[in-house]
């Protein structure tokens, strides 16, 4: 957000916990929404050109077979993308405004969002105030900003963690190539739990591992751990390899997961929050970053909208993104039950061809949930409640299909080819568990 703010000649301090710009290197999955925003602050190139096209979700079958399920028409593809190459780059694009401020190292201890006082201890462990105009609180999931939205009434918030934790493992270059096929999100669904592996750019892999956390403390050794993998996943073990497994299982305690609900966004003209900060979610729709992405670009389409009033900019910032973002976060948790376990059902993958085949007659009528959540700005809300009566016509033409004897088993996809000083905080690069799509 501190692009469009430094765009309109606001002085904006960006203030962050981490000392430095480099964080860990997670993969992120970039989409339609992420690249609408990059584009806006002119930088989706040189961030979409360090990015591995990912166009079909790759299933590992239990017997060792594989298949794909594309994304959507061969023209659709995700993007994944390196996450400590996009902070760097947002952060040098940033740092070329003369109007721009970059604190590393800074902690908020306190802020007092109806009068813009704020008070950090800084890498010297002194603690200073400093008062602005509009906080935008960006913090993360455990956000100190919105610590303080809740001491106020009528601000309703909730946080939900799933049951299962998740690790990350790392499949190695094979002969300084990909071990696996690069252009796809590799998927071990396994029910109760799965495995993902998503492309880096150094052609080696990063595999994410959900399991329920009750599962994960049953495996105490090594040899129990290459059991499961042997059992459960035995493709996997000459990629990863055994040693690094039995290794890498016991490096890191899973990490939980947690899907954040508030309303509103903002206090007054003073403070709003985007981001995490706002509506932290499971990472099973890859839309944790596009969503966050979209929330600067919705309040930037905002401020020329209201030319840049914050009073009537940030209730309309609420008004519009909090059912969006609830709808994707909804989803996110329905795509938690799908990833793992309905696409090892042979309903699921028939419902698939008929919600194509309904595509490729009436494609301005009925378009797949992912293809309006990944590769469109319809509003997230809009596509849930789409897709709801979507699902009816859907489920009525999948009987009358599954009825008729000689139905046709080969459709193909469809192809197509001066001002205030403004205050953003920044969550503490720390463990991100990496989207998935």
């Amino acid at each position: 957000v501190s692009f469009w703010l430094l765009s309109r000649l606001f002085v904006v301090s960006d203030i962050r916990v981490a000392r430095s710009a480099r964080g860990r290197s997670i993969n992120l999955a970039l989409s339609h929404r992420g690249r609408q925003a990059l584009k806006a602050i002119g930088i989706e190139d040189q961030i979409v050109g360090k990015g591995i096209p990912m166009r079909a979700r790759r299933i590992h079958t239990h017997s060792g077979k594989k298949y794909s399920i594309p994304y959507g028409t061969k023209s659709q593809y995700i993007l994944s993308v390196d996450r400590a190459n996009l902070n760097k780059e947002l952060l040098t694009a940033a740092e070329k405004y003369p109007n721009a401020k970059v604190y590393f190292g800074h902690k908020l201890l306190h802020c007092n969002v109806e009068s813009g006082l704020l008070t950090f201890r800084g890498p010297d462990q002194t603690s200073r105030d400093v008062t602005c105009d509009l906080i935008v609180g960006c913090d993360g999931a455990f956000s100190t900003v919105r610590k303080q939205f809740m001491r106020k009434t009528r601000f309703d918030y909730s946080h939900v963690y799933i049951p299962h934790g998740y690790m990350e493992l790392t499949i190695p270059p094979k002969n300084g190539d990909f071990a696996m096929e690069e252009n796809y999100l590799h998927i071990w669904p396994r029910d109760t739990f799965m495995m993902i592996a998503l492309p880096n750019l150094d052609r080696s892999f990063t595999c994410t591992f959900f399991m329920p956390f009750e599962d994960f403390e049953r495996l105490t050794s090594g040899d129990e751990v290459l059991d499961f993998f042997q059992t459960y996943f035995p493709d996997s073990i000459p990629l990863i390899g055994e040693e690094e497994l039995k290794r890498d299982y016991f490096s890191l305690p899973p990490q939980a997961m947690i899907s954040v609900k508030c309303s509103s966004y903002h206090i007054n003209s003073r403070c709003v929050l985007m981001g995490d900060a706002a509506h932290a979610m499971v990472p099973f729709y890859g839309q944790g970053l596009n969503a966050g992405f979209e929330d600067c670009l919705v309040f930037d389409e905002l401020m020329d909208q209201f030319h840049n009033d914050f009073s009537a900019c940030l209730p309309e910032f609420s008004r519009l993104r909090v059912p969006d973002d609830h709808a994707i976060s909804d989803l996110a948790m329905y795509n938690y039950i799908e990833m793992r376990a309905h696409v090892n059902s042979k309903w699921f993958h028939f419902r698939k061809y008929v919600d194509n085949f309904l595509h490729l007659l009436m494609p301005s009528t009925m378009i797949p949930l992912y293809t309006m959540v990944t590769f469109t700005r319809i509003r997230y809300h809009e596509a849930l409640q789409r897709w709801k009566w979507q699902n009816k016509v859907s489920e009525n033409w999948s009987c009358l299909t599954a009825r008729v004897p000689h139905a046709p088993c080969d459709i193909p996809l469809p192809e197509s080819d001066l001002g205030c000083h403004c205050i953003s905080l920044i969550a503490t690069p720390g463990h991100r568990v990496t989207p998935l799509c």
